[in-house]
């Protein structure tokens, strides 16, 4: 369900909006917030992602020789997936998108939505994020 008003927004995000979210800012249009869920240097790393409405990341690759990609599970507010080469995916709570390695992607917030996903780092070997060039006005105005 849409939420753009921020108090009612946090009550139903259960994980918690966390801290602004700085250390990746570069790589992301609008406000986003970070509240880490396991241990950044755990096997398995996932963290509650906040995005204001109109905030998305940048198209990102999640590279790996075997296993990794990510998994996104949305908690609430309303947002948007996208794989390159393909049309956007609106997503809400209860939605769930497998990111398969080496896919180019990016995702976030509806323009009149607060969103929150959970995303999980899936183990593989060789994982590395490459961050890529933002997601256009043009791109994300026809959405």
């Amino acid at each position: 369900m849409k939420c753009s008003n921020k108090g009612v927004f946090e009550k139903q995000n259960v994980f918690g909006m966390g801290e602004p979210n700085t250390t990746y800012a570069k790589y992301f249009i609008g406000e986003s917030f970070l509240n880490p869920l396991t241990d950044p240097q755990s096997d398995l790393f996932a963290a509650n992602v906040t995005f204001e409405p109109g905030c998305r990341n940048n198209w990102h690759i999640h590279h790996s020789t075997k296993g990794g990609g990510q998994l996104l599970l949305c908690i609430a507010g309303e947002g948007w997936y996208q794989e390159e080469g393909k049309s956007a995916v609106g997503l809400k709570a209860g939605s769930v998108v497998m990111i398969s390695p080496n896919v180019k992607h990016w995702h976030g917030a509806k323009k009149d939505s607060w969103f929150s996903h959970i995303a999980i780092e899936v183990p593989g070997e060789n994982c590395d994020n490459e961050w890529c060039e933002p997601v256009t006005e043009e791109e994300y105005n026809k959405l």
